[in-house]
């Protein structure tokens, strides 16, 4: 990817990062930011705002680092398992461990009725069907069935970890940063998963029409220096 396609894949990331987690942070706060419509007090609604918008671009970088760590890590996963087919089940299995690691050790502490595990399971089912719907639109884009593992792969294993980072030592309002923060990563997730390929084949093109440049420069300088 070139360097200027790559600064707008970063900065689109960043907006989606922002605004996901903006209006994700007025529905699911909407008491704290009631309160301050409620009391007239618009400047500290828009701080609060703005506020939620820099977590967003927060997590967006967080999942943006994830993204590239994870493509290196499928090809070193291939270059040490041989085979794409073996790889993927060990991305299966890793799927599967993840997904009860999340259940017993991130969320059966926390759940002390019902209630909670009604929470948390939606947040789960949530994860699971963004995976697999987003898994499912990259097979229909590309037409390789074989990307269907490592795109579940990444949008549960690797989703999972940059959200269990982004929680890690906050204490307060647990639960409502819990939802808060899965939104905007998994929506960053999703996009850079289906919209790298466009980056991609955009720098192509640019270094075609780049190196076409070059090349009539050279026979325009060429053509001078005969005349000459």
């Amino acid at each position: 990817m070139t360097i200027r396609n790559w600064i707008k894949f970063f900065f689109m990331c960043l907006i989606i990062g922002g605004v996901i987690t903006g209006a994700a942070g007025i529905i699911i706060r909407w008491n704290f930011f009631g309160s301050y419509l409620a009391a007239g007090e618009i400047g500290e609604f828009i701080a609060a705002f703005a506020w939620m918008i820099f977590l967003g671009f927060t997590m967006s970088v967080i999942a943006q680092a994830g993204f590239f760590a994870y493509l290196t890590l499928h090809q070193v996963g291939i270059g040490i398992f041989k085979t794409l087919t073996l790889w993927n089940w060990v991305q299966v299995l890793l799927i599967l461990i993840v997904i009860v690691d999340l259940v017993i050790f991130r969320f059966a502490p926390d759940a002390q009725n019902f209630s909670d595990w009604l929470f948390y399971g939606g947040l789960l089912i949530f994860l699971i069907f963004a995976a697999i719907s987003t898994a499912m639109k990259k097979v229909q884009l590309t037409g390789k069935k074989h990307v269907l593992i490592s795109s579940l792969f990444f949008m549960i294993v690797i989703t999972s970890l940059e959200w269990i980072i982004a929680l890690m030592g906050r204490q307060e309002n647990i639960d409502t940063y819990v939802a808060l923060l899965l939104f905007p990563i998994v929506a960053v997730n999703a996009y850079q998963l289906l919209a790298l390929p466009k980056y991609n084949a955009k720098s192509d093109e640019d270094r075609k029409k780049l190196e076409e440049r070059r090349k009539m420069r050279k026979l325009a300088n060429e053509g001078k220096s005969s005349k000459a």
